[in-house]
């Protein structure tokens, strides 16, 4: 028998997967493009060494959908849904919660890395790789979150 608040309390966990670092790369990615149409003002012909740099915060967004997307598979929300109880529920919530705390503040740091990368490559265009990886660096936790999000959904046993 489904208990409906468990299933509520885990749909709401998928959702802040999806829903926060979603909002992080939005945030992110703004950040970042606000520097890169600057300096595209001045120089139209950087967009190729910009456009990695204004799309890096945008990973956590997928990992968030990612995320969400097992959980809803657990659960069986797209053929029949499952059995939980409360108990589960609560743990498929907090299996949500790493990805969903990484991702958005990640997504917002990366793209305040990134914006920064943006003015490197306006006065040093040759430079640009290295702003990649100071943005990758960042990127690292996201993907902890992630990781951690699948390695605990997969811990809650339901059926």
């Amino acid at each position: 028998m489904i208990d409906p608040l468990g299933m509520a309390i885990a749909i709401t966990g998928c959702g802040l997967a999806a829903l926060m670092p979603g909002i992080g790369s939005a945030i992110g990615i703004g950040l970042a493009a606000q520097v890169a149409n600057g300096v595209l003002a001045e120089d139209p012909k950087k967009f190729g060494n910009l456009f990695i740099l204004v799309v890096l915060p945008g990973t956590q967004g997928f990992y968030g959908f990612l995320a969400a997307f097992l959980g809803i598979m657990k659960l069986g929300l797209l053929s029949e849904p499952v059995a939980i109880t409360l108990g589960q529920g609560i743990q498929i919530f907090g299996s949500c919660l790493p990805i969903a705390f990484a991702g958005l503040l990640s997504a917002i740091w990366q793209g305040k890395v990134c914006a920064s990368g943006c003015e490197l490559v306006a006065k040093k265009p040759s430079e640009g790789v290295k702003a990649v990886i100071y943005g990758a660096m960042v990127e690292t936790y996201a993907v902890l979150g992630l990781l951690i999000t699948i390695f605990l959904q997969m811990g809650v046993k339901i059926g």
